[in-house]
């Protein structure tokens, strides 16, 4: 009897320390496999970093900005349009994950990283190290939004890039809107009108050899502005000075 007790606690040692060893293993190669997983990442990362490092620079280069601006790339989400852009008071350009997604070339980060070149800019004007530019920006973003829209066509240009990734960014990233009276930004519509304008008239080498003609993007937006544009081809055709009133 006591033969057979002894053996059965053998038997369950052996069991047990078996056990182990495959829960040690798992845990192992679990281990690893996050690491492996989180070294990927981090070279993704550093990759992307990389990318808008050259792209900013190259920017602020060509268009000879003196202003001291550096660029990162996060993970993170976008913060929410309530808060005081960082941009404007840090003299960062934060490409968030969320927008850099939509990227597919280096004409359409390129066309990110003007818009927040413009911005941190503002943070070298004004009172109290920028936090006065920020306040001006928040109390007229619309004009500030168009604005925008024209000096990063300006720097995406001088720099070597084409500004119809200015345009199908905005296609792709920003949804349309019922109306916006109440709304803190322009209408996609409407703002994509008035870039479409503004590379028309500027910059219409860009329009004339248009290598983003066979770009799906791009025709959705030739397509879902068909109507904006005839007013445009109207204006010109008329020789008016007037601004538009884009839908």
């Amino acid at each position: 009897m006591v033969r057979k007790l002894l053996v059965l606690i053998m038997l369950i040692c052996v069991s047990n320390c078996v056990y182990a060893a495959d829960a040690h293993l798992d845990n192992t190669s679990a281990l690893e496999e996050e690491n492996t997983v989180t070294e990927a990442e981090i070279a993704r990362e550093q990759s992307i970093q990389s990318r808008v490092n050259d792209i900013g620079s190259k920017l602020l280069n060509a268009n000879k900005i003196q202003e001291r601006i550096n660029f990162l790339y996060d993970t993170r989400a976008e913060k929410s349009l309530l808060e005081i852009d960082s941009t404007v008071t840090r003299r960062q350009v934060v490409l968030y994950d969320d927008m850099y997604k939509f990227t597919q070339n280096d004409d359409e980060i390129a066309a990110m990283l003007a818009r927040g070149i413009v911005t941190a800019q503002r943070s070298y004007m004004g009172a109290m190290n920028g936090y006065s530019s920020a306040v001006k920006i928040k109390a007229a973003p619309k004009k500030f939004e168009m604005v925008s829209d024209k000096i990063a066509v300006d720097y995406m240009v001088k720099a070597g890039f084409n500004p119809l990734g200015l345009i199908t960014l905005i296609h792709k990233s920003c949804p349309q809107k019922r109306f916006d009276r109440f709304s803190n930004k322009n209408l996609t519509s409407k703002r994509l009108a008035v870039i479409y304008e503004y590379i028309y008239t500027k910059y219409p080498y860009f329009l004339a050899n248009n290598t983003y003609l066979e770009n799906e993007h791009y025709q959705n937006f030739l397509l879902t502005s068909q109507h904006n544009r005839k007013l445009l081809y109207e204006k010109i055709k008329t020789g008016s000075k007037e601004e538009l009133n884009y839908e």
